[in-house]
């Protein structure tokens, strides 16, 4: 499976530096298969990860290295458990980024009416701010042809990204969202959800981009604060009566179909019931009672538009409203008015844009005395598609919906039951998992009003008269998949039929990305492509995911699992959190502060920028620093360095010999306890513990054990062998505790001294660190010899004098029993910190206490 057992040691260079390791090693490491997935292991001996494809629109960023890096460590460490480690790499290519991008680069729009052109080239990119604004209109497929050719030039730069960055994915296993498998899977996947009743097709309102021309699903929504203005308008009740109400969007006037008070309301209760006029256009509407009206809300009723929010929809549905739709999908007002309003008045509204509406209907109501006052201007939150850049509008659309509890309370108790049963990293994330499938109003709509995604498999005959038959769609065989409507015929029609009566129409939409990406674990698994691969990875074993997409990528992963294999698809869930700014600010592309990681990559070295990611828990925010990432070139510097000097000594030839000596006991002792913190902290998912324990021994060991046995390491005789064999043990112990932070000095270092790869190595355990142990080991005796030279070492510093001048004299004061156990280690001690005599005073002071004389 792997040649790196049969990897030659390369020997000590004698000035080893950091540079040129990314690409040394990420060769190497591909061609020899050091991190390929082992298909013959059972279940029980596979680790599966679901890994994140990040969408291909645009650049990678220091946030994406962040996450990535923390699943990476976990995978390193798994597959040095033993572990054979699935971890495939995907890219999320398909949907409206990459759309928008396409049009951006190529100053091009798809227009589905034009015939394919096989000979149409596409412009010189990037094209001028003209072209962006005026795209020129090409065919569907072209249009398709040229998202696929920009997705598969970024996926390049994104692999080399990844590659240097050391991510020890198999890159076999890569995937795509619009490829082939993917395809297949999405509507397969959706086919049995057609066939067991949980996609169903409906004519509603829908949340509707006017710049992307798409329905919005509410997990794709965001509210942001935007300046508005309260209007006063008069309705004109029975009897002269004057009905005021407030809004901010006044232009919706003719799509009025209510006026709704709260049914406690004592002001509107005779209102209840009848109903009033509408200025301007005069349509009767009447007065209901509904318990969401907000009686300390502007005057207290409020008037009901289809469709001005979401709380329209909500009015408009339970108390069986009337429909006047007047905003197009363009998101300008309709050319003709809506049953029952005048055509005179509507004339003047008919084909502007919201903004302009609404200037006009406010001219209109003044005119008519029916504007009450000033407006009143206000900043409140109002609902954009998270891509987007102009508000929503509420649009009437047939669309398709997945069941996801939103209007099922046994489905959406189920689903909370799942959020129950995964374990979750940090814990405290489960709290918004819950709270987003608590607060679901509706299904999931999976359908968008886009091109290059994954085709709706569905068909619809057409009547006599050309319409279509929405309530029996036509669907393919599994073994067809992965079809394309536009282009595939359904089974008994042929290609002639399209578009006649009689015969047949493809539906044009395509699925929702997400409705594709929360099937990852099933379409890197190979389910029902690979069914022994799907059965060794599926359930998968970890999640790692941004917290962003709780509500999107991780619930909706659950809802397939559930709905097609009714279990969770992975066991565990990990947590990233934000990166943020020098200012504690989020990095987000559209605030600018956005760093991008190849030149930091290039500048620092990969594993100083992996070892600021690993200084970030799950779950916890933290800021990029590039100072902790010139104290990670530092670390990885040193360890090269230190490991040069370790085995100038002659460690090689001493792995696996006994240490007898007092201090390198001590030392290895405390190493164990190193191994049990790292490993318990690695298998809690919380690698910055285990790197903080791991770090800080091996400063000690650098600073303090080398510095106290060196002089002893270079003679010979059994206190050498001893020195030598520790530091044997401790180097090969150590490499192995960074070798999922800091792969590429590990693996450069293990390769002058060790067969095979060092990520295909044993994780240390404690007992393999016991054996080295002859007899005991104190791991305090360790920190006594570390105070004592570290009081020497003070003296010299306040004399201002080299660390290597000699001390004629020295006394060490302090506790008898204490001095005792210095006497273990008092000729260590003496050779590192050049002391010419060294004598022990008892009970002199309460504690260790080394003066010295010069």
């Amino acid at each position: 499976m792997t040649d790196t057992a049969r990897t030659a040691r390369t020997g000590v260079p004698e000035r080893p530096t950091l540079n040129g390791l990314e690409e040394t090693w990420s060769r190497r490491w591909q061609e020899e298969g050091t991190y390929a997935f082992d298909r013959s292991k059972q279940r029980s001996d596979v680790y599966a990860i679901d890994t994140p494809p990040p969408t291909v629109s645009g650049e990678l960023h220091m946030g994406h290295v962040f996450s990535y890096t923390h699943t990476d460590l976990i995978a390193r460490f798994q597959r040095m458990r033993g572990r054979t480690v699935f971890y495939p790499i995907g890219w999320d290519d398909n949907g409206l980024p990459t759309e928008r991008r396409v049009q951006n680069v190529y100053g091009v729009r798809c227009d589905p009416s034009l015939p394919y052109d096989p000979e149409w080239r596409a412009p010189e990119a990037p094209v001028d701010d003209a072209a962006r604004k005026d795209p020129a209109p090409i065919p569907r497929r072209n249009f398709i042809e040229l998202c696929e050719r920009l997705t598969r030039s970024d996926e390049q730069a994104f692999e080399a990204l990844w590659r240097r960055l050391g991510l020890s994915v198999d890159w076999s296993l890569m995937y795509t969202t619009i490829g082939p498998a993917a395809r297949a899977a999405s509507q397969r996947a959706f086919l049995r959800n057609l066939a067991r009743g949980e996609a169903y097709q409906a004519e509603a309102p829908t949340l509707w981009d006017v710049g992307y021309a798409t329905a919005v699903a509410q997990a794709e929504l965001e509210d942001r604060e935007r300046p508005g203005a309260y209007h006063r308008l008069r309705f004109h009740a029975p009897g002269g009566r004057e009905v005021l109400i407030d809004t901010t969007r006044p232009e919706l006037l003719p799509a009025c179909v209510a006026l709704v008070c709260h049914p406690d309301d004592e002001r509107y209760a005779e209102l209840v019931g009848t109903s009033v006029r509408t200025p301007v256009f005069g349509v009767e509407v009447p007065v209901r009672a509904h318990p969401l009206a907000e009686p300390a809300k502007g005057t207290g009723i409020a008037m009901v538009c289809t469709f001005g929010d979401l709380t329209d929809v909500t009015w408009w549905r339970e108390l069986a409203l009337e429909t006047r739709v007047v905003i197009g999908r363009d998101g300008r007002l309709l050319p003709e008015p809506p049953a029952g309003v005048p055509a005179q008045p509507y004339a003047a509204l008919a084909g502007q844009s919201v903004n302009g509406a609404r200037r006009t209907i406010v001219d209109l109501l003044a005119d008519a005395g029916d504007l009450v006052g000033e407006a009143r201007p206000i900043s409140h939150p109002v609902k954009f598609y998270e891509r987007g850049d102009r508000p929503l509008e509420i649009v009437s659309t047939r669309q398709w919906y997945l069941r996801n509890g939103g209007r099922d309370a046994d489905l959406r108790e189920t689903l909370l039951a799942r959020g129950r049963e995964l374990r979750w990293v940090p814990e405290h994330m489960r709290h918004r998992y819950e709270h987003w499938v608590s607060g679901l109003t509706g299904d999931w709509l999976v359908s968008r009003q886009r091109f290059f995604g994954v085709p709706v498999p569905v068909w619809y005959r057409l009547d006599d008269a050309g319409e279509p038959d929405w309530s029996h769609p036509l669907t393919p065989e599994e073994s067809a998949l992965p079809i394309d409507p536009s282009e595939d015929a359904p089974p008994g029609y042929d290609e002639s039929q399209r578009g006649l009566p009689g015969g047949f129409a493809g539906d044009p939409d395509v699925l929702d990305t997400w409705a594709t990406s929360s099937l990852t674990p099933q379409i890197a698994g190979g389910w029902e492509r690979d069914p022994e691969l799907f059965r060794r990875v599926f359930p998968m074993d970890l999640r790692p995911q941004g917290q962003e997409i709780i509500r999107t990528w991780l619930f909706a992963t659950v809802v397939r699992a559930h709905l097609e294999h009714g279990t969770l698809p992975w066991r565990t869930a990990e947590l990233s959190g934000w990166i943020l700014d020098p200012d504690r600010k989020k990095m987000s592309k559209s605030k600018g502060n956005v760093v991008t990681p190849m030149a930091l990559l290039e500048q620092h070295g990969s594993d100083a920028v992996r070892y600021w990611s690993a200084n970030g828990r799950p779950g916890t925010d933290l800021a990029f620093d590039p100072a902790q990432i010139k104290v990670g070139r530092r670390l990885a510097t040193k360890l090269l360095n230190a490991s040069r000097f370790a085995l100038g000594l002659g460690a090689a030839d001493a792995l696996r010999a006994p240490a007898t000596e007092p201090l390198d006991r001590a030392m290895l002792a405390e190493l164990a306890t190193v191994v049990v913190t790292a490993s318990a902290a690695f298998e809690a998912y919380d690698h910055t513990a285990a790197l903080q324990a791991t770090e800080s021994f091996f400063w000690r060991f650098c600073d303090d054990y080398i510095e106290l046995v060196k002089e002893r390491a270079y003679g010979s005789g059994a206190g050498a062998d001893s020195a030598r064999a520790a530091l044997a043990t401790a180097l090969s112990v150590q490499l192995r505790l960074f070798a999922p932070v800091l792969p590429y000095a590990t693996e450069e270092v293990w390769s002058w001294w060790r067969y095979g790869s060092v990520h295909r190595a044993p994780w240390p355990t404690t007992y393999e660190v016991g054996r080295a142990i002859h007899g005991d080991g104190d791991p305090e005796l360790l920190r006594l010899a570390s105070d004592a030279l570290g009081q020497v070492r003070r003296a010299k510093s306040e004399r201002k004098l080299s660390m290597k001048a000699g001390v004629p004299l020295a006394e060490a004061l302090g506790p008898a029993a204490l001095l005792d156990q210095l006497t273990l280690v008092v000729d260590d001690l003496r050779a590192a910190g050049h002391i010419g005599k060294l004598d022990l005073l008892p009970d002199r002071t309460p504690q260790l206490v080394i003066a010295c004389a010069f």
